[in-house]
């Protein structure tokens, strides 16, 4: 191991090169986004591995039906191997996932033949939940509903309680604000809501801490501040295995051209327990990435790491962390409760506290904006 903890930090217990894989881990629970599923994206219960071919992809994100790929071989997705749960339809990408996923949380969860029925407790809960977090989501009330459902088929359900309950230490405050960002000005009527729908459909009295007022704001703060989105789209992959192609240059323009053609008709158209512990930087040394299109982290440095030197990610975007540091600030406070001291925002402690064009450009195209664009990366939650 080339790190270890101190506090809820990561810090390097070796020299660690640029490019190297610090590590690569397992969500303790995932899940995907609601919206997400209901725009029709499929993904592996278990694994959040794409099932859609990357022509299937491509015609539904462009609203092309006949539209073909060429080179399909490059495909990873293999349709084959798909499994479905034979009491609700759930589908997996493999046999071991829809097993793994039976063993950990899916036989608490399976609705049977209620899979699309409205008055299923869980339905409603999930239906609640859409009704109030719209995309583009930063979290799912299923995330909530697995951390229970694990904990009731586990048999250690001490050793499960206490890996979850690692992620929680905020205060009251602190979680009404996180209530606030996720479910917007009307967050108290919500949170109310969601208990109550959370409750009927769950309750376990192994777990009756998380279903009091206070527990549940402290299991809704949990996945709200340490959820990791991932991007997994089969497409993408298989635009990355044509750029890997050994190709004539004649060849290679008309390929780029279609893919350029092709990206052009679309615009038309997981909690981690080892990288939790990595703290913010606005000059971040790690990175997270998901290469293997599915639930797999893989934690990499972007700069050589001394030992006892601390391994920080950055909670912020490219774009984010290039605008002024009371921006950066902003956002952080708001997604995340804390003021950043990072060297960055402490060598700019003498800037004006001004908000960044962009960011002021953004905000004002925000409110003139009634629907969002569907993106490459299709988002699951984890």
């Amino acid at each position: 191991m080339s790190f270890i903890f101190q506090g809820k930090g990561l810090f390097a217990k070796k020299s660690i090169r640029k490019g190297e894989t610090i590590f690569i881990e397992r969500p303790l629970v995932c899940a995907q986004f609601l919206w997400n599923a209901q725009y029709k994206y499929k993904a592996c219960d278990f694994c959040l591995r794409a099932l859609e071919t990357a022509e299937e992809n491509a015609q539904r994100l462009s609203g092309i039906p006949g539209l073909s790929l060429p080179h399909p071989e490059l495909c990873p997705v293999r349709p084959e191997l798909h499994q479905t749960c034979p009491q609700c339809q759930v589908m997996y990408c493999s046999s071991e996932c829809r097993q793994r996923a039976a063993d950990q949380y899916h036989q608490s969860l399976c609705l049977g033949p209620s899979q699309d029925d409205p008055d299923h407790p869980i339905n409603k809960l999930k239906d609640a939940w859409r009704s109030m977090h719209y995309p583009p989501e930063t979290s799912s009330i299923m995330l909530m509903a697995r951390m229970v459902a694990m904990v009731k088929q586990a048999k250690d359900k001490a050793h499960w309680q206490k890996l979850f309950s690692y992620f929680c230490s905020r205060t009251a405050n602190e979680e009404e604000e996180i209530a606030h960002k996720l479910l917007g000005e009307q967050f108290r009527g919500g949170l109310s809501l969601l208990h109550s729908l959370f409750t009927a459909a769950l309750y376990d009295e192994h777990l009756s801490r998380w279903f009091v007022p206070e527990g549940f704001r402290s299991l809704f703060a949990l996945v709200g501040t340490n959820g990791q989105g991932i991007g997994t789209s089969s497409l993408s992959q298989w635009v990355h295995a044509c750029d890997a192609l050994d190709l004539s240059a004649q060849q290679r323009a008309h390929l780029d051209s279609f893919i350029d053609q092709l990206y052009k008709d679309i615009e038309k158209g997981q909690i981690y327990l080892t990288v939790a512990a990595c703290n913010h930087s606005c000059i971040p040394n790690a990175e997270a990435s998901f290469p293997d299109n599915n639930f797999l982290l893989h934690l990499n440095a972007l700069s050589d790491i001394s030992p006892g030197e601390e391994i920080c990610i950055s909670y912020l975007d490219c774009c984010q962390r290039d605008r002024s540091r009371h921006s950066r600030q902003k956002t952080l406070r708001e997604n995340y409760l804390f003021t950043c001291s990072c060297p960055k925002c402490t060598s700019q402690m003498d800037e004006l506290d001004v908000t960044s064009e962009e960011e002021e450009e953004e905000e004002a195209e925000a409110e003139g904006e009634t629907e969002g664009d569907e993106m490459e990366d299709e988002m699951t939650d984890v």
